[in-house]
């Protein structure tokens, strides 16, 4: 099982959704307080279950509704996705992956392991 990992920034608060091999596979954006970053998390683990996936790398992809993870091509040309809420906010990112496969693997990743991962602080 993975687990969401709240931690303090010199910023805010985060978090990073970790598979169970430890592996990071989704950071939200950095929060000024606490009960916004639980939100953030909560609003993760209702949508990316039902997300669906839009591939952006493709020309003429078809534009899904949200929720909906977003797949894209970096600066460098690697892949990327971002999950978005029903109300079109970025709510969690993927690091770059150089082939499409794992970023697909990341995304089911944060799909199966969203939805029973406890929450902690880290130390």
């Amino acid at each position: 099982m993975g687990k969401f990992v709240v931690k303090k920034t010199n910023t805010g608060i985060k978090f990073d959704l970790k598979a169970t091999n430890g592996e990071v596979i989704a950071t939200s954006e950095v929060y000024e307080a606490e009960a916004s970053c639980r939100k953030g998390i909560a609003s993760v683990i209702k949508n990316a279950p039902i997300a669906g996936i839009e591939d952006q790398t493709v020309e003429g992809y078809e534009t899904l509704k949200h929720p909906k993870f977003e797949i894209y091509t970096d600066k460098g040309g690697e892949f990327r996705f971002r999950l978005k809420a029903r109300n079109g906010q970025i709510i969690a990112v993927s690091e770059s992956y150089k082939a499409m496969a794992s970023c697909l693997n990341g995304i089911n990743s944060v799909k199966k392991n969203a939805v029973d991962s406890p929450i902690v602080m880290a130390e």
